[in-house]
């Protein structure tokens, strides 16, 4: 049971910034890759104002830095203490990075390449919050995933072209390490 929590926490916060960033996402992902969590990230598409030349928005964005800081409740774009309609989550600080190779793809209409990434801080220990923490870092790998020259020993897929490289964090004062790819680093292609 802690697994599917751990993975549901994984996919809602990938899910985030997905939906918060774009719509130009790999399609190629079969029914087999689509797990109950993943349902999250097909259920919700919001469209994403266009982009403020610089600083942050009301939200917490800010694209020329390619940032998001703030509580979660910013992150779908609707300021009403909630994430999608849960408040769970929504006064937990957010911290969501991209790569250049990122945003080329969901902004510039760029092609997925290995300097594609993105990392997730998600830390519930502030007032009101939910008292999780969690630590995420994914990489773009390619359809191939296991097969592909960028996959990582140690990680997992997701959404089809994509690895969770890292996924660690705390629950009720225990600390779990979900995945420890080697490398972990940013840029470490084989």
């Amino acid at each position: 049971m802690f697994r599917s929590f751990v993975s549901f926490m994984a996919v809602f916060v990938i899910a985030l910034f997905f939906v918060a960033c774009s719509d130009n996402f790999p399609t190629a992902v079969s029914e087999s890759d689509v797990s109950e969590s993943d349902a999250l990230v097909q259920m919700v598409s919001k469209p994403v104002p266009d982009k403020p030349d610089r600083g942050f928005d009301q939200f917490g964005y800010n694209y020329t830095a390619r940032v998001f800081v703030g509580p979660a409740d910013g992150v779908d774009r609707n300021l009403d203490g909630t994430v999608w309609g849960d408040p769970t989550y929504a006064n937990d600080h957010l911290k969501m990075m991209w790569s250049k190779g990122w945003d080329d793809v969901k902004f510039h209409g760029g092609a997925w390449g290995p300097d594609a990434y993105e990392d997730n801080q998600w830390n519930g220990k502030v007032p009101g919050g939910s008292g999780e923490v969690w630590h995420y870092k994914i990489i773009w790998v390619g359809p191939e995933l296991e097969n592909s020259q960028y996959w990582r020993e140690g990680g997992y897929a997701i959404w089809g072209q994509f690895e969770v490289i890292m996924s660690q964090g705390s629950v009720n004062g225990e600390h779990i390490w979900e995945t420890h790819a080697n490398p972990a680093g940013y840029g470490a292609s084989k």
